[in-house]
């Protein structure tokens, strides 16, 4: 792997690691109800570097730095590669597992990501700050009108082939009520395609996405801190009816997902994790690129993150290897210890990752959607 690959994967192998943390770890003291540092570390922040990355990826996917024109052909292969991770999401949606899994969703944005996808810079960067921006005020103004004529109102638990019995409901959850709600999470991925268009080799670029990373989440803190504190938006939102239901002070560091966030525009104000608002979208992307920008010059000279990129680089075979044993586990009574179960599923994880390393191969669900995506792009006729 080059070095500049081996930063991607690196930082792939921490949104990995990052999303098992929530998965199993507990996000809220059990004796106080305070959240614990897995929560407040890893919270909203680790999907989000998954999906910031896979925007990364399909950029370098078609072209980096020089996208491929007008080509229909990688288009093909990115939309077979969605297909195939929508059956996989599928088929992890029919476990019994106390996840939220992001598959069938992550594939949805790969699908909504393709009219982007062979942008320049420019145009993908005005595209995703323009959605970072608006996509939460669409949100906000549609969920009610949802809740209004959609029946059922919510797909029970993650999705599977059920819910395609209900395609009403189904699209709802997908673009605007789910967990994973992809209208606003399309923003990362544009985001992720404007990083990709970057020469991530240069060391200016690796210290921007750093210090601009670092910069934008502390700045939409510190903007959110400052529109719910002195300008009296939390007091605002305690008084509707999810603000006197849901002790909001907590859930604003841990979890927004479970929020009904309506009856006040004070709720764009929020960049709780989960919460979809451009707060939260900017805070999480910073820290994103922020994460992205240090794996990048950590890998400069050598692959000092070798575990963490050789997991990274299989995450979609990890991950779905991660849901399973987690339905296992959830099943078992009394529960397993949670920290036992996070450090030894990391350490397979990472082990695993050299493993394949080792022999030079891939996850075997990777080669499995690379060879689709390749076959499909190569069906393409190309354009005279």
């Amino acid at each position: 792997m080059s070095a500049r690959l081996s930063g991607i994967d690196a930082a792939r192998g921490t949104a990995l690691l990052g999303m098992m943390a929530t998965h199993a770890l507990p996000l809220w003291d059990p004796a106080t109800g305070d959240p614990t540092a897995a929560a407040l570390i890893f919270s909203g922040r680790s999907s989000a570097l998954f999906a910031l990355l896979a925007g990364v990826g399909l950029a370098l996917l078609t072209g980096g730095r020089n996208p491929g024109g007008s080509s229909p052909r990688p288009r093909a292969g990115i939309a077979v590669r969605a297909v195939i991770i929508a059956l996989v999401g599928l088929t992890l949606g029919g476990l019994d597992v106390s996840i939220a899994v992001i598959l069938f969703h992550y594939a949805v944005l790969f699908l909504l990501a393709l009219p982007f996808v062979l942008m320049p810079l420019r145009r993908v960067a005005a595209w995703a700050a323009g959605w970072v921006l608006l996509s939460p005020v669409a949100a906000y103004l549609v969920r009610p009108w949802l809740g209004d004529v959609v029946s059922p109102r919510d797909v029970p638990g993650n999705i599977t082939w059920d819910a395609f019995a209900h395609p009403a409901t189904l699209a709802a959850d997908v673009f605007f009520t789910g967990f994973y709600p992809a209208v606003q999470w399309l923003s990362y991925l544009l985001v992720g395609l404007a990083i990709g268009r970057l020469d991530l080799r240069r060391l200016n670029t690796q210290l921007g996405l750093l210090f601009v990373g670092v910069g934008a989440a502390a700045g939409a803190k510190l903007a959110s801190w400052w529109l719910l504190g002195p300008l009296g938006g939390f007091a605002a939102l305690e008084g509707t009816d999810s603000g006197r239901r849901w002790p909001l002070s907590r859930m604003l560091e841990v979890n927004f997902s479970a929020v009904d966030q309506s009856g006040s525009w004070w709720w764009l104000a929020t960049s709780a994790p989960h919460s979809g608002t451009t707060l939260d979208l900017v805070h999480t992307a910073g820290c994103a690129a922020a994460v992205l920008g240090a794996c990048l010059l950590l890998t400069r000279r050598a692959n000092v993150l070798l575990p963490l990129s050789a997991a990274g680089a299989m995450t979609l075979t990890l991950y779905s290897l991660h849901v399973w044993a987690m339905s296992v586990l959830d099943a078992q009574d009394p529960l397993p210890d949670p920290y036992l179960v996070f450090w030894a599923q990391a350490a397979a994880a990472v082990l695993i990752g050299l493993l394949f390393v080792r022999l030079g191969s891939r996850g075997p669900l990777e080669m499995v959607a690379s060879g689709a995506s390749r076959a499909a792009s190569e069906s393409v006729p190309v354009r005279r």
